[in-house]
């Protein structure tokens, strides 16, 4: 039987709890059922919503080695799996040529693991540690290449012409993200266990910046995340992530803010929001007065 990282569902919550991420059951249940099952995950949710960050901190709770592929129209096979190093390969023809060589002395040479360049699947299947295999942005590929995904993914092995099938050492634990830009076929979906990470809520926000801004009030922390929720709850191109909530309460910090007024929410908003017709809307937003004394309403003491 194989060896489990993880021993329990609140060990994995704690354990994320110690690098710094706060998961709530549901994704702890995930990550410990795909270790027992060794399946993978796909998680899917908004961008910014800490997909990425969950792969890297179960790597690092885990002491495994993270080990990413990121995914973008046009990524094929030899920059996700393998290459041959082509020049290296020219160069040893040539040597031999010189020293009078024949096809047959040379052939079996460069087909060999010294000219052989791993890229990240490969590099994950060969991995005698533990690994963590984070596959980012998985919908920004094109369906040959999520075909070759699926493959690697079912058996955990690559097929080598001219080396053969290599088969994982140990089976790594393997992080899928998508921003659903595309769907994703149904046969990848049917080989994953299934997470959808979504922005978290008010007080679940707010315990991330006490615990990521270590310098801020509780007051201060308070207000960015109902000034934060009040602003997802708008019509916007792009809501404001949580990675955008940690930037804006830095922010704050850096300029000596104690209490988030609607002047210092206007002046900063583009901390928060990225496109000039939602940081109008927010504006609008902090200007209206009724609006305005409850997304600024004082925090605890």
């Amino acid at each position: 039987m194989a060896d489990h990282r993880f021993e329990s569902v609140p060990a994995v919550r704690e354990g994320l709890r110690s690098v710094g991420y706060l998961s709530d059951e549901g994704i702890a249940g995930i990550v410990y059922l795909a270790d027992r099952l060794q399946k993978p995950i796909l998680v899917e949710g908004p961008a910014g919503t800490g997909k990425t960050q969950l792969a890297k901190s179960v790597a690092e709770m885990s002491s495994a080695r993270l080990i990413r592929l990121q995914c973008y129209e046009g990524l094929d096979e030899s920059k996700a799996l393998f290459e041959w190093n082509y020049k290296k390969q020219l160069l040893r023809i040539q040597a031999e040529r010189n020293e009078g060589g024949t096809w047959s002395d040379v052939e079996t040479d460069i087909f060999s693991d010294d000219f052989l360049l791993t890229r990240p699947l490969l590099e994950a299947i060969r991995a005698a540690d533990p690994v963590v295999l984070l596959i980012d942005e998985v919908d920004r590929v094109e369906v040959e290449t999520e075909a070759l995904l699926l493959e690697i993914l079912s058996d955990y092995q690559v097929s080598i012409p001219e080396l053969g099938t290599i088969t994982a050492r140990q089976i790594p634990l393997v992080f899928l993200t998508s921003n659903n830009t595309r769907e994703l076929s149904e046969a990848l979906k049917r080989r994953c266990l299934y997470l959808h990470v979504d922005y978290p809520d008010m007080d679940r926000e707010k315990e991330i910046v006490l615990t990521k801004v270590p310098d801020i009030t509780e007051a201060l922390a308070d207000q960015v995340a109902r000034i934060v929720r009040s602003l997802r709850q708008l019509e916007l191109k792009k809501p404001p992530s949580v990675s955008e909530t940690l930037d804006w309460s830095r922010t704050l910090l850096l300029l000596g803010v104690e209490t988030v007024d609607a002047e210092v929410a206007t002046s900063t908003a583009n901390i928060l929001l990225k496109y000039q017709s939602d940081i109008a809307k927010a504006v609008k937003e902090f200007s209206s007065n009724q609006q305005a004394a409850k997304v600024f309403a004082p925090g605890p003491k």
